[in-house]
């Protein structure tokens, strides 16, 4: 450890950590030859010093394990115990990663009986990340699955693993990352067979099985486990070193995507090099050998690329945003904008990446590529005149000062993505590939309304879905499935929305996107698995596809010697775009990085109320309209009465959008949303003034969603009480409708 304030870190972890959890060396990894570990019934309750020294409280962990699985947007996720890994008290941790994976081997040896599987297992730079690979490729191999890890267990980003479950036809796949997340935060991001992120009810399958296997053992008093020696067969590096790591394959993906030669010439022509800023270092190992392939890795310089789990002090302070002295960690998510004591609002990831220096002797308009631990992220940020800011701010464009002479612009993801669409359809244009097929977008309803205004303006078709990856890929998945079932057919769906979309026939993805940084483009010709399955594009977002197609754009915009501002505002004003602005507030109940678990678990829990009653305030409100408890005119007098300083006589519609409550107005959009894994809300908005949007999301975001009179006047206790339950089932029906359900079938392998 380097660094004062990550030692100061794990100091206080190990102060708070109990001696008898120190102690515990239940699972011992450190044994490489096979064992069996005994769970036992007492594992199961609380330890008791007197009563239940072996207590390790399995069943409430698991209790909110199953919680986080039904909603979870990203896997399931939370806070580790960075020093003793076997910690039960935290949602990860080594104990309950045991039994997740053996849970997941045994559903899959249920569905595929006398079966060879193969599974894909890969990991980020995150704290135990190597532990936790290690221990669900022993797991799963003493099951007799084959897992394929990249040559000395390294680090790859999300998008490779998931990329090689689908091109490799493999059952899915384990990834330990927890991606733009703060450091002490781990998770396993679930893989199904489409190489995409579970949904929650193939999540509630394992979760449904460990509770069996504690049914077992507090019969039986105890249950074995067996764990593979780590030189077991099944546990296979010489796999994925014969692709290396897969990237020779997915060079070959990229070529028939946004690497085509129109893209990589232009790259090529670049004159001042591009900034990639990598977060963790994780992404350089396999980012590098990706543009060394394409023949373009001279453009570009780098910044950290040593890996590292406290992610270069990247987003960390010894102050909390309240002003009290503790750790606090903003995540490495650099779009973040939080207030300082004093109300100053200011970019805390940003400021921590001390650009005034490293970017000091850099020439005007270099542009620097943020991506995250796992690289499926990418914020764009660019150094520009001072003399910008005038118009930066009239366009809504963040910026932090540099100097006195040079600024640096941040582009939010909705404003960078629009760039990106508009750029790749002009080069599609320009090849004569655009009228070959219909083009649609997909995105999540958080994202911007600029992306919708465009769209519509290109002649292109938008399907807007709830916030997740996973709920892009399960729309891609329903398009796939028609095209193979008649391609002479018009594709049609519903969106999150309840609107039918008529995509044309033989349609082609342009961009799948969501406003927090990840982003996914479609291949003109379908994309083919080994074994014959095809797709419209991968199921994971990719910060190296956003990467290409940026540096490209970057390329051209150097010749016509305009910044990628510039770009944006001809962006807007070619396509008539209205609703320019966009806002996001995240509302965090509780510090996220306490190391006390027990005070960490009673702040989360009062957060999470929290967030609940924010929650339920607003989506009461929009299920009570679609089932016809109340009229739109009744909402906006509750919102009225409830909300004094904000209009609402041009409020739209108020509607649930599978994860939050949308309010569409005539000049803005205003969505609230209970985070899926942490005790936050997040507050959106778009539309045609920047500081009505921040006034409402921030305000309506905040509100402690104390139920006024009149809103119980409309919507009752009983109706209320019932809200997130009736809630889950119109989004159950809405990923069920059109479901590609089609069964995997394993094949034979011809690369074992």
């Amino acid at each position: 450890m380097k660094n004062n304030l990550e030692r100061k870190l794990f100091k206080s972890v190990k102060e708070n950590t109990p001696e008898h959890i120190k102690k515990n060396t239940i699972i011992k990894l450190s044994n490489k030859g096979e064992f069996i570990f005994t769970l036992k019934k007492e594992h199961l309750k609380p330890y008791d010093k007197i009563n239940n020294p072996e207590g390790l409280n399995l069943e409430e962990w698991l209790e909110n394990y199953a919680k986080e699985a039904k909603v979870s947007t990203a896997g399931i996720r939370g806070p580790q115990n960075i020093a003793y890994p076997q910690d039960t008290r935290f949602p990860i941790n080594l104990v309950g990663l045991v039994l997740a994976t053996l849970a997941k081997a045994l559903v899959a040896k249920e569905k595929y009986p006398d079966k060879k599987i193969v599974k894909i297992a890969g990991r980020e730079v995150r704290y135990n990340s190597d532990l936790y690979l290690e221990a669900i490729a022993r797991i799963q191999a003493a099951q007799g699955i084959r897992t394929l890890v990249p040559l000395g267990k390294k680090t790859i980003p999300i998008w490779l693993a998931s990329f090689l479950a689908f091109k490799l036809d493999l059952l899915g796949g384990e990834y330990i990352t927890s991606s733009h997340g703060i450091s002490v935060k781990n998770a396993t991001k679930d893989l199904n067979s489409q190489g995409s992120q579970y949904l929650p009810e193939e999540s509630m399958e394992f979760v449904d099985k460990i509770r069996e296997i504690f049914e077992k053992t507090n019969k039986n008093g105890t249950y074995e486990i067996r764990i593979s020696g780590l030189n077991n067969q099944l546990i296979d590096e010489k796999v994925m070193a014969s692709f290396n790591d897969g990237v020779d394959l997915y060079v070959e993906y990229l070529k028939s995507g946004v690497a085509q030669e129109i893209n990589l010439e232009l790259i090529k022509q670049i004159g001042d090099k591009i900034v990639i800023e990598n977060v963790g270092g994780s992404a350089y190992r396999t980012l590098s050998r990706v543009l060394k392939k394409l023949g373009i890795s001279d453009k570009y310089v780098w910044f950290n690329t040593k890996e590292d789990p406290f992610f270069h002090s990247i987003g960390k302070y010894d102050t909390t945003p309240k002003g009290e002295k503790a750790f606090y960690d903003y995540s490495v998510d650099a779009t973040v904008i939080a207030q300082k004591p004093d109300g100053t609002k200011f970019f805390p990831v940003i400021d921590t990446m001390h650009y005034n220096k490293k970017l000091k002797n850099m020439p005007l308009n270099t542009v620097v590529l943020i991506t995250d631990p796992d690289h499926d992220r990418l914020t764009i940020t660019q150094k520009e005149s001072i003399s910008r800011i005038e118009e930066l701010n009239k366009a809504g464009i963040d910026y932090i000062k540099l100097n006195d002479s040079t600024i640096l612009t941040i582009f939010t993801a909705n404003q960078a993505f629009l760039m990106l669409m508009d750029f790749w359809s002009k080069q599609l244009k320009a090849q004569n590939l655009w009228n070959n097929h219909p083009r649609f977008v997909i995105k999540t309803t958080a994202s911007a309304l600029s992306w919708d205004e465009w769209a519509k303006n290109n002649g292109v078709k938008v399907v807007n879905v709830p916030v997740g990856f996973k709920e892009i890929a399960n729309i891609m998945k329903k398009v796939e499935l028609q095209i193979k079932n008649d391609n002479e057919k018009n594709v049609a769906l519903d969106d999150v929305f309840g609107n039918s979309i008529d995509l044309g026939k033989n349609p082609r993805l342009l961009f799948g996107g969501e406003e927090s940084g990840g982003m996914i483009m479609g291949t003109e010709d379908l994309i083919k698995s080994m074994h014959g399955r095809f797709a419209i594009a991968m199921r994971e977002k990719s910060a190296t596809e956003a990467i290409i197609v940026a540096s490209a754009l970057v390329a051209k915009l150097e010749k016509e010697n305009i910044t990628l501002s510039q770009y944006l505002l001809k962006v807007f004003d070619e396509n008539k775009i209205i609703g320019r602005f966009d806002t996001r507030v995240d509302i965090a109940y509780y510090n996220e990085s306490e190391p006390d678990i027990e005070k960490f678990k009673q702040a989360k829990i009062i957060g999470e109320e929290l967030r609940t009653k924010n929650d339920l305030f607003y989506l009461s409100l929009a299920m009570g309209v679609l089932e016809g408890k109340l009229s739109l005119e009744d909402v906006k007098n509750v919102l009225s009465d409830a909300f004094k300083e904000l209009d609402f006589s041009n409020l739209k519609s108020i509607k649930f959008v599978g994860d939050g409550t949308y309010m569409e107005f005539d000049d803005k959009y205003i969505e609230i949303r209970p985070s899926g894994t942490d005790a936050k809300t997040k507050a959106y908005g778009g539309g045609l003034n920047k500081s009505d949007i921040e006034k409402y999301a921030s305000t309506l975001g905040n509100y402690s969603g104390e139920r006024t009179e009149l809103h119980k006047k409309y919507i009752s206790q009983e109706f209320y009480d019932n809200t997130k339950e009736k809630a889950m089932q119109y989004y159950l029906k809405f990923v069920q409708k059109d479901a590609n359900n089609e069964k995997f079938n394993i094949p034979e392998y011809n690369f074992l």
